[in-house]
């Protein structure tokens, strides 16, 4: 193992993707200094603040102006504001010496060989030896961009390249120079993966490396294809999303995110320095995005691209016709086709009925498909040296939920070629081995562990599975079920630790997850040092069922109501006060009751994606799980100022304004996740992570027990809270309905009749709570919003 570490870092570039790398780099709690060039003069507003040519002010400008920018983007770049601190701003030339403390230096600047060269031998006369250097082009030859650079420049110097927005995708991909010492690659793959969360897949030197070459390919075919059936942006968006497996921003709303700009760039590297690939004419930019590019309609960053939104006379999106240019309201898109596969929830399945359906949207589906799959298959060994680089390119680089090579096994290998050959299409001769030599399919799983057809070895090569990956399905296949029922599983994860898996729709609680966390908690104080609760779901869980509780609430069936609400308190209560230590991992969307499970854990082993939250008021109620009780001992645990008030505005204002945090780090400023908390920023290894927390908190573990001793802020706590209610009325900030649930939330925290000097029990503000919850549920203007929110997905007002 290598003893290198990464204590700070140099961000050579202060744009889109410089400032990005920067913040996600202070995300993973690595200072950077982000340089820049020096303007070339002074503008009028610099002038008027009496600022010189030497100010620093003016000398720093384009990175100070990149990191504020970040500060101001939307989505967040950093996870908290507050770790802005760690990006200091500089330039290029004073503070180039700044370059001989830091471990990694990373190239962000314009995509121009002559520039970078030059930038490098300025890198190479002040770095100490040692020092890694990367470029995070997206497509400029790294053996280029080293020559001239002496052996030991070359042997530290790789492309490593990030994807916007750099927090949120989950791809890096590595490319190594000829000369790369393996260490150095090695090393970053390890730092990109277990520091900074992300996905790596390895690539070779060439144009747009993996995932942008055959992700942009697929664009571009789609474009031709499109305009020779005369298909529409809408039609082919809706096609080219969620049905076949991608998502909702396809292919033309990813491209305005993205800029046609860069797009075309990206896709003119490729048909200018691929002369031998067969589908170069594929990258040709055509007339239609040329005019585009001419005037300037080059996506978000104009104010328009193939889609535009107008503000009046009302709010509305327009689309392109590529046939007139001219934009035009969106149509909405009817094929048979796409109703029929929309409520099929296995991805591959769905992409499979798709594509064999015979109506315009299935046929084009099929074609762009098809030249995909053959393209990708043509690429290896060109770009990558298996099939599992490319898919994880596409997958993580593109937000697609299959890779090319999993979705040729999805819709059938053998019957999808013999569809092709009729088609009269040439078949690449992977897919030829895959079926002579193969099982008739990329990939195969057997006792748990996966093997992909290797090209090479003209055989099956088993996938390593890293130690930091524990995969719950896998283990499922091995006979590790100790649990189960049809809400959620108990998984031995090995070394004495079991994982609380959730499996409802959208990990909604109900009955069964209730059930399973008290059958989990009993099998972990009988057998077990300790449980985990996660899963691999898109969310940790949405909160409660809200279908079966309005349904009770509206046939007044208050008992079992009172019952299931009972139920999830006392589960959540075992949890903390188990006699073996319990670990929650949430990540995604964690709401309502989806918040209140974490919050009843040990600890919090969070996924640094985490949009946690107490949102019940939303529909109409407030938490009934233990939420309120919790929030109020976790405002305790914030509160700057003393005494019991404090603590009741902290958990008012959380509850009542239905916050939800943006990331894991905002949760803990929240005073959602406390001090004693950790955060992981790779989704691969939060359950890994989390049991590593079990095991240490197992060793000399004491059991907890119940508070007796809460401090509550009584009436005249209550008072000032209703007060404030009874003014936003008055205003017209909230409804009558919204002063009802605050009033009936402000008792509940400020501890019901219960007097400031006498301390109360948590067991007496959670019966307080469940009181309220039931008495709001049997409330029309409740009810109406619990079907409101579950017709539309939207919260009400009334």
């Amino acid at each position: 193992m290598s003893k290198r570490e990464i204590k700070k870092v140099a961000v050579l570039g202060s744009g889109v993707m410089g400032s990005g790398i920067a913040a996600h780099l202070a995300n993973a709690g690595i200072p950077s200094y982000m340089m820049d060039i020096v303007p070339k003069e002074l503008t009028e507003e610099e002038k008027a603040k009496g600022l010189t040519t030497s100010s620093p002010a003016f000398r720093n400008r384009f990175a100070a102006t990149g990191k504020q920018k970040l500060l101001e983007s939307r989505p967040a770049l950093l996870y908290s504001a507050k770790d802005a601190k760690l990006i200091t701003v500089g330039n290029f030339e004073d503070n180039f010496d700044w370059l001989k403390e830091v471990d990694w230096i990373i190239e962000v600047v314009v995509e121009n060989l002559k520039i970078k060269q030059e930038l490098f031998k300025k890198v190479a006369a002040v770095r100490k030896p040692g020092t890694i250097v990367s470029s995070n082009t997206s497509g400029v030859s790294i053996e280029a961009m080293a020559d001239g650079q002496p052996d030991e420049f070359k042997e530290h110097f790789l492309g490593t390249h990030f994807f916007n927005p750099v927090r949120y995708m989950k791809l890096l991909e590595i490319i190594p120079n000829k000369k790369t010492n393996r260490e150095i690659v090695e090393f970053i793959a390890d730092f990109g993966e277990n520091v900074l969360g992300k996905g790596i897949v390895f690539g070779k030197d060439t144009p747009n490396f993996v995932a942008n070459r055959v992700g942009v390919y697929g664009m571009m075919d789609a474009i031709r294809i499109m305009l020779e059936e005369g298909l529409t942006i809408d039609e082919v968006d809706k096609i080219l999303g969620p049905a076949l497996g991608r998502p909702k921003s396809a292919a033309f709303r990813t491209a305005d995110i993205v800029g046609l700009d860069t797009f075309i760039s990206v896709a003119g590297n490729v048909y200018n320095n691929a002369p031998g690939d067969e589908e170069r004419n594929t990258f040709a930019i055509p007339d239609v995005l040329k005019k585009m590019l001419e005037n300037k309609w080059l996506g978000d960053k104009t104010g328009g691209g193939f889609y535009k939104m107008i503000k009046k006379p009302e709010k509305q999106i327009l689309s392109l016709d590529l046939k007139t240019l001219e934009y035009a309201p969106g149509q909405k898109v009817r094929y048979d086709s796409l109703k029929a596969v929309k409520d099929i929830e296995d991805v591959g399945e769905r992409i499979k009925a798709l594509v064999n359906s015979d109506d315009k949207a299935g046929k084009y589906a099929w074609r762009v498909l098809v030249d995909s799959l053959i393209y990708a298959a043509n690429r290896i060994p060109e770009i990558a040296d298996d099939i599992v680089n490319i898919d994880n390119g596409i997958k993580w680089g593109f937000n697609w939920s299959l890779g090319l090579f999993e979705t040729w096994d999805a819709i059938g290998v053998k019957e999808s070629v013999e569809r092709m050959k009729k088609e009269g299409r040439k078949i690449p001769a992977i897919v030829e081995k895959v079926l002579t030599k193969g099982e008739g399919v990329f990939y195969k799983r057997s006792n748990g562990k996966v093997s992909y057809f290797d090209l090479k070895m003209e055989a099956y090569k088993e996938l390593p599975q890293k130690s930091t990956m524990i995969l719950l399905p896998s283990l499922k296949e091995r006979n590790k079920i100790v649990k189960q029922n049809p809400g959620a599983t108990l998984v031995d994860i090995g070394d004495g630790v079991i994982c609380l898996e959730f499996h409802t729709k959208m990990n909604s609680v109900d009955d069964d997850i209730i059930s399973m966390m008290n059958e989990g908690v009993n099998e972990v104080e009988k057998n077990f040092a300790g449980m985990v609760v996660s899963n691999h779901a898109d969310s940790f869980s949405v909160g409660a069922n809200l279908f079966l509780l309005m349904m009770e609430s509206q046939q007044e069936n208050w008992e079992r109501i009172n019952q299931i609400v009972k139920a999830f308190q006392d589960a959540n209560m075992r949890l903390r006060y188990s006699a073996k230590p319990v670990v929650c991992a949430p990540f995604g969307m964690s709401l309502g009751g989806g918040c209140e499970i974490p919050m009843g854990a040990d600890m919090i082993r969070a996924y640094g994606e985490l949009y946690i939250g107490l949102v019940e008021v939303g529909v109409g109620i407030i938490p009934g799980g233990g939420g309120t009780k919790e929030m109020l001992l976790r405002g305790q645990a914030i509160a700057k100022a003393k005494g019991p008030f404090a603590p009741l505005q902290i958990a008012f204002e959380t509850i009542a304004f239905a916050k939800v945090s943006t990331s894991a780090k905002e949760a803990m400023d929240m005073g959602i996740l406390r001090a004693s908390d950790k955060i992981t920023l790779g989704r691969d290894r939060l359950i890994y992570d989390a049991k590593q927390d079990v095991l240490d908190l197992a060793k000399g573990y004491v059991r907890p027990t119940p508070r007796e001793d809460i401090r509550v802020a009584g009436s005249g706590g209550r008072l000032v809270i209703e007060q404030t209610l009874e003014g936003f009325k008055l205003l017209k900030r909230i409804s009558d309905h919204d002063e009802t649930i605050g009033k009936k939330l402000a008792y509940v925290l400020s501890g019901g009749e219960a007097q400031p000097v006498r301390p109360v029990t948590e067991q007496y503000l959670l019966d307080l709570e469940r009181e309220a919850f039931l008495s709001l549920c049997g409330m029309k203007k409740s009810q109406e919003r619990m079907q409101h929110m579950l017709m539309t997905g939207k919260p009400l007002r009334n």
